[in-house]
């Protein structure tokens, strides 16, 4: 029977089992991994080999003699039965192909993001959790949902992308929705968040007294234009603010 590095069996799979899509059907494939949701992945041992070391020691373990029953065969190949749901098995191991026979996933879906990276982790896939944590950078991401990035990055005790997504809450109330992740952090992290939401929030009002370093910055209005909305292009004065202290290069400023 295979064993993991920690002497952890990998149980026996289920007894109902699907095959997984190209390229993970091949016909010389040499041994079998069973998701926890019943989907067989046809792989070749070296290319997850090459991937994780975990995979490397796992392969180099002693097999079971030959007529022997404990280790499940199936078409005379191997079956190991994996924690993970086809899923996240098949992100992770499209990383672990070349890319001429599977393309990287996406990684857009943070409820993804959370499960793959676990399964890097757990298989000592390196590359895997540098993706990750790009994915968890990713501008989109970022802009829609930082608390959950947050989270998840916090759990995940990622240091540059928790601030990176600490900053990126500023844009969105003090006080957050619930959201599915919250569970990943402490009531402690989550006051941490709401602490510094809250200090950043009285740095910045004394610029709003004197607004010589907007100009100071920018130089001129054509590097900000943005803060001048359609008064700026001549088609309305709307939205804009009518305090002159807001009126930098003496235009009118959208409504902050």
């Amino acid at each position: 029977m295979y064993q993991s590095s920690d002497n952890r069996e990998l149980d026996h799979g289920s007894p109902t089992t699907t095959c997984a899509s190209a390229p993970f059907n091949h016909a010389r494939a040499d041994i079998i991994l069973r998701s926890a949701d019943g989907v067989e992945f046809r792989v070749f041992m070296l290319f997850l080999s090459l991937a994780s070391p975990f995979f490397e020691t796992l392969f180099h373990l002693p097999q079971v003699p030959d007529g022997a029953t404990d280790q499940e065969m199936k078409d005379d190949l191997a079956v190991i039965t994996m924690s993970e749901d086809s899923k996240t098995l098949d992100s992770f191991l499209r990383f672990c192909y070349p890319s001429t026979l599977a393309d990287d996933p996406s990684l857009e879906n943070l409820i993804d993001i959370l499960s793959v990276l676990a399964a890097a982790r757990k298989y000592s896939l390196d590359l895997i959790e540098e993706k990750v944590c790009q994915a968890l950078a990713n501008p989109n991401v970022l802009e829609t949902e930082p608390i959950r990035c947050f989270a998840i990055a916090r759990n995940a005790r990622l240091t540059h992308e928790t601030i990176t997504a600490a900053r990126h809450t500023l844009r969105q109330p003090l006080i957050p929705a619930h959201f599915s992740e919250i569970g990943l952090i402490t009531a402690s992290e989550l006051l941490a968040l709401l602490t510094y939401h809250k200090n950043c929030g009285i740095a910045v009002r004394p610029l709003m007294k004197d607004l010589r370093w907007l100009t100071e910055s920018y130089g001129n209005y054509h590097n900000c234009i943005w803060l001048f909305g359609p008064y700026y292009i001549g088609s309305c004065s709307c939205g804009q603010v009518t305090d002159n202290r807001f009126s930098p290069w003496g235009i009118p400023t959208v409504s902050w």
